[in-house]
C-alpha cells in the first residue's frame, strides 16, 4: 500500500506505478484528496483504512 497526497508541498501525486516495482506481491496505491503532507493528521479515516486495507492484500 502506498499513499499520495493531492496537495503535498513536498512530492508530486503519481499513480504509485514508481513504487509498485518495490512490492512482490499485491499493492494497492491511493491519492487522499485534498490532503497535504502528514496524511495521518489530516485524513485519520482515510489513513486509518489504508493500513487496515493493506492488511487485507496479505
Amino acid at each position: 500500500m502506498t499513499l499520495d497526497a493531492e496537495h503535498d508541498p513536498f512530492a508530486v501525486p503519481g499513480d504509485g506505478s514508481t513504487y509498485r516495482d518495490r512490492f512482490a506481491g499485491p499493492y494497492d496505491h491511493r491519492t487522499l484528496k485534498g490532503v497535504g503532507h502528514n496524511l495521518p493528521q489530516e485524513a485519520p479515516a482515510a489513513f486509518a483504512r489504508a493500513v487496515i486495507d493493506a492488511n487485507r492484500l496479505l
